[in-house]
Protein backbone atom coordinates (compact mmCIF):
# COMPACT_ATOMS: atom_id res chain seq x y z
CA UNK A 1 0.00 0.00 0.00
CA UNK A 2 1.20 3.38 -0.99
CA UNK A 3 0.23 6.66 0.21
CA UNK A 4 -1.83 7.66 -2.58
CA UNK A 5 -4.13 4.47 -1.52
CA UNK A 6 -4.72 6.51 1.77
CA UNK A 7 -7.03 8.81 0.38
CA UNK A 8 -5.05 11.90 0.61
CA UNK A 9 -4.58 14.74 -2.11
CA UNK A 10 -1.96 15.25 -4.77
CA UNK A 11 -0.51 18.60 -2.82
CA UNK A 12 0.31 16.32 0.07
CA UNK A 13 1.66 13.45 -1.44
CA UNK A 14 4.30 15.85 -3.19
CA UNK A 15 5.08 16.78 0.08
CA UNK A 16 5.53 13.22 1.62
CA UNK A 17 7.32 12.25 -1.64
CA UNK A 18 9.73 15.15 -1.26
CA UNK A 19 10.35 13.83 2.27
CA UNK A 20 11.56 10.80 1.19
CA UNK A 21 8.93 8.63 2.15
CA UNK A 22 7.57 5.91 0.31
CA UNK A 23 5.20 3.53 1.93
CA UNK A 24 2.80 4.45 5.11
CA UNK A 25 3.98 2.79 8.17
CA UNK A 26 1.51 0.25 10.23
CA UNK A 27 0.35 3.36 12.34
CA UNK A 28 -0.72 5.41 9.01
CA UNK A 29 -2.25 3.02 6.86
CA UNK A 30 -4.35 2.29 9.87
CA UNK A 31 -5.44 5.80 11.28
CA UNK A 32 -5.39 8.32 8.26
CA UNK A 33 -8.22 6.90 6.23
CA UNK A 34 -10.20 7.00 9.19
CA UNK A 35 -9.42 10.43 10.43
CA UNK A 36 -10.17 11.77 6.92
CA UNK A 37 -13.64 10.33 7.59
CA UNK A 38 -13.70 12.36 10.59
CA UNK A 39 -14.34 9.97 13.23
CA UNK A 40 -12.74 9.99 16.83
CA UNK A 41 -9.72 7.54 16.99
CA UNK A 42 -7.64 6.00 19.81
CA UNK A 43 -4.22 5.00 18.39
CA UNK A 44 -1.88 2.91 20.51
CA UNK A 45 1.52 3.08 19.10
CA UNK A 46 4.97 2.91 20.55
CA UNK A 47 7.48 5.85 19.63
CA UNK A 48 9.27 5.75 16.33
CA UNK A 49 6.17 4.03 14.31
CA UNK A 50 5.35 7.85 12.66
CA UNK A 51 2.24 8.01 14.54
CA UNK A 52 2.94 11.58 14.19
CA UNK A 53 2.50 11.93 10.51
CA UNK A 54 -0.72 9.70 11.08
CA UNK A 55 -2.59 12.32 11.92
CA UNK A 56 -0.47 15.53 10.72
CA UNK A 57 -1.21 14.44 6.64
CA UNK A 58 -5.20 13.88 7.52
CA UNK A 59 -5.40 17.03 9.53
CA UNK A 60 -3.64 19.15 7.03
CA UNK A 61 -6.09 17.97 4.05
CA UNK A 62 -9.05 18.21 6.50
CA UNK A 63 -8.51 22.01 7.31
CA UNK A 64 -7.42 22.80 3.59
CA UNK A 65 -10.97 24.01 3.22
CA UNK A 66 -12.18 27.24 5.37
CA UNK A 67 -10.99 29.93 7.03
CA UNK A 68 -9.19 30.91 10.46
CA UNK A 69 -10.58 33.97 12.61
CA UNK A 70 -8.97 35.66 15.20
CA UNK A 71 -8.33 34.01 18.58
CA UNK A 72 -10.28 31.34 17.63
CA UNK A 73 -8.12 28.53 16.33
CA UNK A 74 -9.58 25.66 13.74
CA UNK A 75 -7.50 22.84 15.47
CA UNK A 76 -6.07 22.18 19.08
CA UNK A 77 -3.13 19.76 19.06
CA UNK A 78 -2.16 19.16 23.17
CA UNK A 79 1.68 18.20 23.68
CA UNK A 80 3.18 17.05 27.28
CA UNK A 81 6.59 18.88 26.37
CA UNK A 82 7.84 21.75 24.60
CA UNK A 83 10.46 19.58 22.63
CA UNK A 84 7.44 17.58 21.25
CA UNK A 85 5.14 20.66 20.28
CA UNK A 86 8.05 21.91 18.29
CA UNK A 87 8.62 18.88 16.35
CA UNK A 88 4.81 18.49 15.82
CA UNK A 89 5.36 21.72 14.19
CA UNK A 90 8.02 21.36 12.60
CA UNK A 91 6.19 18.57 10.75
CA UNK A 92 3.34 20.71 9.70
CA UNK A 93 5.95 22.92 8.37
CA UNK A 94 7.09 20.12 6.57
CA UNK A 95 4.30 17.91 5.02
CA UNK A 96 1.94 21.13 4.81
CA UNK A 97 4.23 23.26 2.34
CA UNK A 98 2.05 23.54 -0.81
CA UNK A 99 -0.99 24.44 1.51
CA UNK A 100 -1.50 27.85 2.77
CA UNK A 101 -2.14 26.84 6.30
CA UNK A 102 -1.54 29.00 9.31
CA UNK A 103 -0.02 27.60 12.52
CA UNK A 104 1.09 28.88 15.78
CA UNK A 105 2.80 27.06 18.65
CA UNK A 106 1.80 27.80 22.21
CA UNK A 107 4.86 27.00 24.79
CA UNK A 108 6.61 27.91 28.26
CA UNK A 109 10.41 29.48 28.54
CA UNK A 110 9.58 31.77 26.07
CA UNK A 111 7.75 35.29 25.30
CA UNK A 112 4.17 35.45 25.06
CA UNK A 113 4.03 38.65 22.86
CA UNK A 114 4.96 37.01 19.56
CA UNK A 115 2.12 33.98 20.64
CA UNK A 116 -0.59 36.48 21.51
CA UNK A 117 0.28 38.09 17.73
CA UNK A 118 -0.39 35.23 16.00
CA UNK A 119 -3.53 34.03 18.00
CA UNK A 120 -5.18 37.18 16.92
CA UNK A 121 -4.19 37.11 13.16
CA UNK A 122 -6.48 33.64 13.20
CA UNK A 123 -4.30 30.51 13.19
CA UNK A 124 -5.65 26.66 11.32
CA UNK A 125 -3.43 25.09 13.67
CA UNK A 126 -2.80 25.93 17.05
CA UNK A 127 -0.01 23.80 19.21
CA UNK A 128 0.37 24.13 22.84
CA UNK A 129 1.04 22.54 25.89
CA UNK A 130 -1.91 22.40 28.72
CA UNK A 131 0.14 24.90 30.65
CA UNK A 132 0.71 27.88 28.51
CA UNK A 133 -2.83 27.60 26.68
CA UNK A 134 -4.35 27.31 29.88
CA UNK A 135 -2.64 30.93 30.85
CA UNK A 136 -3.41 32.82 27.36
CA UNK A 137 -7.16 31.30 27.54
CA UNK A 138 -6.98 32.62 31.42
CA UNK A 139 -6.09 35.64 30.37
CA UNK A 140 -8.63 36.13 27.90
CA UNK A 141 -6.19 35.71 24.27
CA UNK A 142 -7.99 32.75 22.94
CA UNK A 143 -11.52 31.26 22.31
CA UNK A 144 -11.87 27.62 21.60
CA UNK A 145 -15.57 27.65 20.71
CA UNK A 146 -14.16 27.35 17.10
CA UNK A 147 -11.99 24.55 17.49
CA UNK A 148 -13.30 21.17 15.35
CA UNK A 149 -10.39 18.94 16.06
CA UNK A 150 -8.35 18.20 18.90
CA UNK A 151 -5.74 15.86 19.06
CA UNK A 152 -4.53 14.66 22.76
CA UNK A 153 -0.93 13.34 21.95
CA UNK A 154 1.24 11.30 24.48
CA UNK A 155 -1.45 10.41 26.45
CA UNK A 156 0.00 8.41 29.23
CA UNK A 157 3.22 11.11 29.24
CA UNK A 158 0.47 13.49 29.97
CA UNK A 159 -0.96 11.17 32.81
CA UNK A 160 2.92 10.88 33.91
CA UNK A 161 3.16 14.73 34.49
CA UNK A 162 -0.72 15.67 36.12
CA UNK A 163 -2.00 17.28 33.00
CA UNK A 164 -5.12 15.04 32.76
CA UNK A 165 -7.35 17.48 35.21
CA UNK A 166 -6.07 20.44 32.96
CA UNK A 167 -6.62 18.64 29.29
CA UNK A 168 -10.14 17.67 30.85
CA UNK A 169 -10.63 21.46 31.57
CA UNK A 170 -9.89 21.96 28.24
CA UNK A 171 -12.19 19.47 26.66
CA UNK A 172 -15.24 21.20 28.22
CA UNK A 173 -14.40 24.57 26.91
CA UNK A 174 -14.45 22.68 23.15
CA UNK A 175 -17.66 22.60 21.27
CA UNK A 176 -18.89 18.73 21.56
CA UNK A 177 -19.32 18.50 17.63
CA UNK A 178 -15.83 18.17 17.45
CA UNK A 179 -13.43 15.18 16.18
CA UNK A 180 -11.34 14.02 18.63
CA UNK A 181 -8.15 11.76 18.57
CA UNK A 182 -5.76 10.36 21.32
CA UNK A 183 -2.46 8.75 20.57
CA UNK A 184 -0.57 6.93 22.99
CA UNK A 185 2.31 4.01 23.51
CA UNK A 186 0.07 3.02 26.80
CA UNK A 187 -3.67 2.53 27.96
CA UNK A 188 -3.18 2.75 31.80
CA UNK A 189 -6.47 2.79 33.32
CA UNK A 190 -6.73 6.50 33.68
CA UNK A 191 -6.31 7.07 29.86
CA UNK A 192 -9.29 4.59 28.82
CA UNK A 193 -11.05 6.70 31.31
CA UNK A 194 -10.48 9.97 29.46
CA UNK A 195 -11.10 8.51 25.93
CA UNK A 196 -14.67 7.37 27.18
CA UNK A 197 -15.48 10.46 28.44
CA UNK A 198 -14.63 12.80 25.60
CA UNK A 199 -14.42 10.46 21.93
CA UNK A 200 -17.63 9.11 20.64
CA UNK A 201 -17.59 5.87 19.42
CA UNK A 202 -13.90 6.05 18.74
CA UNK A 203 -12.08 3.58 16.15
CA UNK A 204 -8.94 2.05 18.08
CA UNK A 205 -5.94 1.21 16.17
CA UNK A 206 -3.34 -0.52 17.44
CA UNK A 207 0.00 -1.64 15.84
CA UNK A 208 1.71 -3.38 18.81
CA UNK A 209 1.24 -4.82 22.13
CA UNK A 210 0.72 -2.31 24.78
CA UNK A 211 4.18 -1.76 26.48
CA UNK A 212 6.72 -3.94 24.42
CA UNK A 213 9.68 -2.99 23.14
CA UNK A 214 10.38 -2.11 19.07
CA UNK A 215 12.16 -5.56 17.83
CA UNK A 216 14.43 -3.44 15.91
CA UNK A 217 16.18 -2.93 19.10
CA UNK A 218 18.81 -4.83 20.76
CA UNK A 219 17.98 -4.46 24.67
CA UNK A 220 21.48 -5.05 27.19
CA UNK A 221 21.65 -4.97 30.15
CA UNK A 222 25.46 -4.08 31.98
CA UNK A 223 25.80 -5.10 35.83
CA UNK A 224 27.71 -2.64 37.56
CA UNK A 225 29.12 -1.05 41.07
CA UNK A 226 27.44 1.98 41.58
CA UNK A 227 31.10 3.80 41.72
CA UNK A 228 31.86 2.34 38.40
CA UNK A 229 28.98 3.46 36.31
CA UNK A 230 30.61 6.60 34.85
CA UNK A 231 33.85 4.42 33.98
CA UNK A 232 31.50 1.82 32.58
CA UNK A 233 29.73 4.96 30.13
CA UNK A 234 32.88 5.74 28.76
CA UNK A 235 34.06 2.43 28.35
CA UNK A 236 30.80 1.83 26.17
CA UNK A 237 31.07 4.95 24.16
CA UNK A 238 34.94 4.23 23.34
CA UNK A 239 34.44 0.69 22.59
CA UNK A 240 31.13 -0.05 21.37
CA UNK A 241 30.79 1.25 17.11
CA UNK A 242 28.09 4.06 17.41
CA UNK A 243 27.28 6.72 15.44
CA UNK A 244 25.69 8.63 18.09
CA UNK A 245 23.92 8.20 21.41
CA UNK A 246 21.61 9.51 23.87
CA UNK A 247 22.17 9.30 27.87
CA UNK A 248 19.25 9.45 29.76
CA UNK A 249 19.64 10.12 33.48
CA UNK A 250 16.99 10.44 36.15
CA UNK A 251 18.01 13.83 37.86
CA UNK A 252 18.57 17.11 36.18
CA UNK A 253 22.03 16.96 37.84
CA UNK A 254 23.06 14.15 37.04
CA UNK A 255 22.76 15.10 33.63
CA UNK A 256 24.90 18.43 33.91
CA UNK A 257 27.74 16.16 35.99
CA UNK A 258 27.68 13.73 33.21
CA UNK A 259 28.20 15.73 30.03
CA UNK A 260 31.23 18.08 31.95
CA UNK A 261 32.34 14.54 32.80
CA UNK A 262 32.33 13.39 29.33
CA UNK A 263 33.42 16.53 27.76
CA UNK A 264 36.49 16.47 29.86
CA UNK A 265 37.04 13.15 28.94
CA UNK A 266 37.19 14.41 25.12
CA UNK A 267 33.71 13.30 23.62
CA UNK A 268 31.55 15.73 21.62
CA UNK A 269 28.29 15.93 24.09
CA UNK A 270 25.80 18.25 24.90
CA UNK A 271 22.63 17.98 27.22
CA UNK A 272 19.30 19.09 27.39
CA UNK A 273 17.35 19.11 30.90
CA UNK A 274 15.14 21.36 32.66
CA UNK A 275 17.17 24.02 34.14
CA UNK A 276 18.10 24.99 30.65
CA UNK A 277 16.10 27.70 28.62
CA UNK A 278 14.22 26.60 25.86
CA UNK A 279 16.62 28.26 23.28
CA UNK A 280 19.12 27.17 24.95
CA UNK A 281 17.23 23.39 24.80
CA UNK A 282 16.66 23.89 21.48
CA UNK A 283 20.35 25.01 19.95
CA UNK A 284 21.88 21.97 21.96
CA UNK A 285 19.12 19.73 19.86
CA UNK A 286 19.76 20.88 16.62
CA UNK A 287 23.84 20.29 17.19
CA UNK A 288 22.79 16.59 17.91
CA UNK A 289 20.68 16.68 14.64
CA UNK A 290 23.56 17.90 12.76
CA UNK A 291 25.78 15.49 14.08
CA UNK A 292 28.11 18.38 15.75
CA UNK A 293 27.88 16.70 18.46
CA UNK A 294 27.68 12.61 18.55
CA UNK A 295 26.42 12.32 22.73
CA UNK A 296 23.17 13.84 23.65
CA UNK A 297 23.05 13.38 27.44
CA UNK A 298 19.05 14.24 28.70
CA UNK A 299 16.87 14.02 31.42
CA UNK A 300 13.45 12.16 31.11
CA UNK A 301 11.88 15.51 30.09
CA UNK A 302 13.31 14.48 26.40
CA UNK A 303 12.30 10.71 26.78
CA UNK A 304 9.52 11.11 24.45
CA UNK A 305 9.16 11.42 21.05
CA UNK A 306 12.15 13.25 20.10
CA UNK A 307 12.93 12.37 16.69
CA UNK A 308 16.47 12.49 15.56
CA UNK A 309 16.85 10.02 12.20
CA UNK A 310 20.00 7.48 12.50
CA UNK A 311 20.14 7.54 16.19
CA UNK A 312 22.26 4.52 16.69
CA UNK A 313 22.71 3.72 20.50
CA UNK A 314 20.45 4.77 24.20
CA UNK A 315 22.09 4.44 27.06
CA UNK A 316 20.05 4.42 30.29
CA UNK A 317 22.95 6.34 32.98
CA UNK A 318 20.16 5.44 35.67
CA UNK A 319 17.38 2.61 35.50
CA UNK A 320 14.31 4.23 34.99
CA UNK A 321 12.21 5.14 37.87
CA UNK A 322 8.51 4.25 35.95
CA UNK A 323 8.94 0.95 33.63
CA UNK A 324 6.68 2.84 31.04
CA UNK A 325 9.62 5.22 30.66
CA UNK A 326 12.35 2.65 29.86
CA UNK A 327 9.98 1.84 26.47
CA UNK A 328 10.17 5.55 25.41
CA UNK A 329 13.50 6.02 26.23
CA UNK A 330 14.92 3.03 23.74
CA UNK A 331 12.49 4.29 21.71
CA UNK A 332 14.77 7.09 20.25
CA UNK A 333 16.59 4.50 18.82
CA UNK A 334 15.74 1.78 16.05
CA UNK A 335 13.23 4.47 14.62
CA UNK A 336 11.94 3.78 10.98
CA UNK A 337 12.92 0.14 10.25
CA UNK A 338 16.54 0.76 11.30
CA UNK A 339 18.47 -1.04 13.76
CA UNK A 340 19.13 -0.11 17.31
CA UNK A 341 21.13 -0.76 20.86
CA UNK A 342 19.82 0.14 23.87
CA UNK A 343 22.06 -0.49 26.69
CA UNK A 344 21.11 0.09 30.48
CA UNK A 345 23.44 0.23 33.53
CA UNK A 346 22.46 -1.45 36.50
CA UNK A 347 23.38 -1.70 40.08
CA UNK A 348 22.46 -4.30 42.70
CA UNK A 349 20.23 -1.41 44.38
CA UNK A 350 18.24 -1.18 40.83
CA UNK A 351 17.14 -5.05 41.43
CA UNK A 352 13.65 -3.99 41.70
CA UNK A 353 13.47 -1.44 39.03
CA UNK A 354 14.99 -3.98 36.50
CA UNK A 355 11.81 -6.72 37.58
CA UNK A 356 9.26 -4.12 36.99
CA UNK A 357 10.89 -3.32 33.53
CA UNK A 358 11.02 -6.44 32.91
CA UNK A 359 7.57 -7.66 33.90
CA UNK A 360 6.14 -5.14 31.52
CA UNK A 361 8.01 -6.18 28.80
CA UNK A 362 7.32 -9.49 28.84
CA UNK A 363 10.87 -11.19 29.01
CA UNK A 364 14.30 -11.13 30.62
CA UNK A 365 16.29 -8.06 29.40
CA UNK A 366 20.41 -10.15 27.86
CA UNK A 367 23.03 -9.37 30.63
CA UNK A 368 26.42 -8.29 29.31
CA UNK A 369 29.53 -8.98 30.58
CA UNK A 370 31.70 -6.32 32.14
CA UNK A 371 32.27 -3.49 29.85
CA UNK A 372 35.92 -3.39 30.67
CA UNK A 373 38.91 -4.89 31.91
CA UNK A 374 39.87 -2.22 34.24
CA UNK A 375 36.40 -2.83 36.15
CA UNK A 376 37.20 -6.63 36.52
CA UNK A 377 40.36 -5.62 37.97
CA UNK A 378 39.36 -2.70 40.32
CA UNK A 379 36.28 -3.77 42.02
CA UNK A 380 34.80 -1.58 45.00
CA UNK A 381 35.68 -1.13 48.37
CA UNK A 382 32.47 -2.83 49.49
CA UNK A 383 33.65 -6.40 47.32
CA UNK A 384 37.28 -6.24 47.78
CA UNK A 385 37.40 -6.34 51.42
CA UNK A 386 36.32 -9.38 53.34
CA UNK A 387 33.04 -9.07 55.44
CA UNK A 388 33.87 -7.54 59.37
CA UNK A 389 34.39 -10.36 61.45
CA UNK A 390 35.44 -13.80 59.07
CA UNK A 391 38.51 -14.53 58.14
CA UNK A 392 39.54 -14.16 54.42
CA UNK A 393 39.37 -17.13 52.54
CA UNK A 394 43.33 -17.88 51.41
CA UNK A 395 43.66 -17.44 47.22
CA UNK A 396 45.21 -21.31 47.24
CA UNK A 397 45.90 -24.70 48.97
CA UNK A 398 49.26 -24.43 51.17
CA UNK A 399 51.06 -27.76 50.57
CA UNK A 400 53.23 -28.92 53.54
CA UNK A 401 57.12 -29.06 52.55
CA UNK A 402 58.19 -33.00 52.34
CA UNK A 403 61.51 -32.80 54.24
CA UNK A 404 61.62 -29.86 56.38
CA UNK A 405 64.93 -29.94 57.58
CA UNK A 406 65.42 -28.30 61.20
CA UNK A 407 67.96 -25.94 61.86
CA UNK A 408 71.10 -27.19 63.28
CA UNK A 409 70.99 -25.51 66.40
CA UNK A 410 67.23 -25.59 66.88
CA UNK A 411 65.92 -27.85 68.73
CA UNK A 412 62.39 -30.05 68.18
CA UNK A 413 59.40 -28.81 70.65
CA UNK A 414 56.21 -30.88 70.71
CA UNK A 415 53.50 -30.17 69.12
CA UNK A 416 50.35 -28.90 71.14
CA UNK A 417 47.74 -30.55 69.53
CA UNK A 418 46.22 -33.93 69.88
CA UNK A 419 47.58 -36.64 68.05
CA UNK A 420 46.04 -37.54 64.32
CA UNK A 421 43.57 -40.05 63.79
CA UNK A 422 45.99 -41.64 61.50
CA UNK A 423 48.53 -44.11 62.20
CA UNK A 424 50.99 -42.88 60.01
CA UNK A 425 54.23 -41.32 61.59
CA UNK A 426 53.88 -37.65 61.06
CA UNK A 427 57.04 -35.43 59.88
CA UNK A 428 58.66 -33.38 62.58
CA UNK A 429 57.61 -29.84 61.89
CA UNK A 430 59.57 -26.21 61.87
CA UNK A 431 59.48 -24.31 64.72
CA UNK A 432 56.39 -21.73 63.98
CA UNK A 433 56.36 -17.82 64.73
CA UNK A 434 54.63 -17.30 67.96
CA UNK A 435 53.06 -14.10 66.23
CA UNK A 436 50.02 -15.55 64.16
CA UNK A 437 48.02 -12.88 61.82
CA UNK A 438 44.57 -12.64 61.20
CA UNK A 439 43.48 -14.38 64.47
CA UNK A 440 41.09 -12.55 67.08
CA UNK A 441 43.24 -11.75 70.80
CA UNK A 442 40.28 -14.18 72.04
CA UNK A 443 41.60 -17.29 70.65
CA UNK A 444 42.90 -19.63 72.91
CA UNK A 445 42.42 -22.87 71.35
CA UNK A 446 44.80 -24.94 69.55
CA UNK A 447 46.71 -23.34 66.90
CA UNK A 448 45.36 -25.04 63.03
CA UNK A 449 48.36 -26.93 61.68
CA UNK A 450 48.25 -25.30 58.02
CA UNK A 451 48.55 -21.39 59.60
CA UNK A 452 51.86 -22.37 60.68
CA UNK A 453 52.92 -23.63 57.66
CA UNK A 454 55.71 -21.17 55.62
CA UNK A 455 54.66 -19.35 52.08
CA UNK A 456 58.06 -19.47 51.04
Amino acid sequence: MSFADLGLSDELLRSVADSGYGEPTPIQRAAIPSVLMGKDLVGIAQTGTGKTAGFVLPMIDILHHGRSRARMPRSLILEPTRELAQQVSENFEKYGKYHPLSMALLIGGVQMGDQIKALEKGVDVLIATPGRLMDLFGRGKIMLTDCKLLVIDEADRMLDMGFIPDIEEICGKLPKDRQTLLFSATMPPPIQKLAQKFLNDPKTVEVARPATANINIEQRLVEVPADKKKDALRDILRHEEFKNAIVFANRKTTVRELATSLKRSGFAVGQIQGDMDQSDRIAEFDRFKKDEITILVASDVAARGLDVKGVSHVINFDVPWQPDDYIHRIGRTGRAGMKGIAITLATRADAEAVERIEKLIGHKIARAGEPTKALKEAPSKSEAQPKRGRRAEPKRKLEPKAEAKPEPNAEAKPEPKPEPKSAKQQPPRPERSPVVEDIKNEWNGPMPSFLSVSAG
